[in-house]
């Protein structure tokens, strides 16, 4: 009797220690996306500023008080209107000064002339001293020099007497004053004002010197260009109406940042564009192939790469489970997820275009990838996609900009 009881505890004993199963992980439940190719419609956007193709600060050439100014602050002015007036009287009095100076040299050059002329027809009878006509010869030289300089300088007082007006450059628009009746300007340093075109405008940005060569073939392809290759987005966020063209392309690249400096010219007949707006230049993608669109928060960044997780039928074998398979059990295909390193592409909404990395057809977690890891089972959802609906109205938003 105690010997059976001695048997049934140690078996009891035995069977107890016998290492526990470890219960199977239960397949993560994910969404999946079927990934396809289709044509899309996307913009590269620049940060840029938009530029006035002429604009230049007025400073006065002549020194004085400001005694008229003839226009209205902000307002379109043409070229040659007058704009400010100089106190002139001073430089009227020289002009004026400068003309009697002529007249008295032109009296002195017509007596030179006349000694000259008697001092030669004495000298060929010989009835004067050659020292004589060649005083006279001198005095006349003289006196016409004397008229040059007096017409010079009636020249200099008349380019000074009009510069006490002051006129505007070129057609555009003036800003505010910077001087008031009764300031004192001096020349070359006081700023009256600036004054800017119009239209068209400027819109100057950056790229990369990688993108040299696009813009480059762009700008030498005019003629190809489809109609909404260059548009602005304005700070208002809207798309403003204008198309652009590019003018110049900057000669050389800056070496400290490796970019360089395009110019687009938009038409503004309304005004609408000021000089020093800032904007977002928008170039339309002319690539009309196919391209591999998925959502964007399919996608996963790992210390500056990018990943996604493609789901396959397959069987994962380890060392402990094919050493006790029997030679005749079959294992059985599981749905698993697996990262594939991607290329990105273009943000369109809330999805982004992939270059490589994955193939049309492949089916990729959308949802639950916070919960799976290399390798890990997964069970397709049977609910609809979150945000499908939102995804594909991006896209359409895109399509007709």
């Amino acid at each position: 009797m105690n010997r059976i009881a001695i048997i049934t505890i140690i078996s009891f004993i035995f069977f107890s220690c016998e290492e526990k199963k470890t219960p199977p992980t239960p397949p993560v439940p994910v969404n999946l996306y079927t990934v396809k190719a289709q044509k899309v419609l996307f913009y590269d956007e620049y940060p840029a500023t938009t530029v006035a193709l002429s604009q230049v600060d007025i400073r006065p050439e002549v020194q004085g008080y400001i005694t008229g100014i003839f226009f209205t602050e902000g307002s379109t002015v043409k070229k040659g209107q007058k704009l400010y007036e100089i106190d002139k009287r001073l430089y009227q009095a020289n002009y004026d000064a400068a003309l009697a100076n002529v007249k008295v040299a032109e009296s002195n050059q017509k007596q030179a002339q006349q000694d000259a002329d008697r001092y030669t027809y004495l000298n060929e009878h010989n009835a004067v001293a050659k020292q004589v006509l060649d005083h006279a010869v001198i005095a006349l030289q003289t006196a016409k020099d004397q008229v040059r300089a007096a017409q010079e300088a009636v020249k200099t007082a008349q380019t000074n007497l009009a510069y006490s007006i002051i006129t505007a450059p070129f057609d555009g628009t003036i800003g505010f004053s910077q001087v008031k009746l009764g300031n004192m300007v001096s020349v070359g340093t006081t700023v009256l004002n600036t004054i800017s075109t119009d239209a068209p405008m400027a819109v100057d940005f950056l790229i990369n010197e990688a993108q040299l060569a696009r813009f480059q073939q762009l700008e030498k392809n005019k003629q190809k260009q489809i109609d909404s290759l260059f548009t602005i987005i304005l700070p208002n966020h809207s798309v403003y109406a204008g198309i652009g063209k590019i003018s110049v392309i900057d000669r050389a690249v800056d070496p400290q940042t490796g970019s360089v400096r395009v110019r687009l010219v938009f038409p503004n007949p309304d005004h609408s564009l000021r000089a020093g707006m800032s904007c977002v230049l928008r170039v339309h993608n002319q690539d009309g192939s196919p391209q591999l669109v998925v959502p964007g928060r399919a996608v996963v960044e790992q210390m500056g790469e990018y990943f996604v997780f493609v789901a396959k039928d397959t069987v994962l074998h380890s060392s402990d489970t094919a050493s006790k398979k029997t030679a005749d059990t079959v294992a059985t295909p599981k749905l698993r997820a697996f990262q594939n390193k991607v290329q990105m592409g273009q943000t369109i909404g809330a999805n982004v275009v992939i270059k490589s990395g994955i193939n049309e057809g492949d089916k990729i977690v959308v949802d639950g990838i916070q919960a799976i890891h290399e390798g890990a089972e997964i069970n397709a959802s049977s609910k609809p996609l979150g945000g499908d609906k939102k995804t594909g109205g991006d896209n359409k938003k895109d399509s007709t900009r």
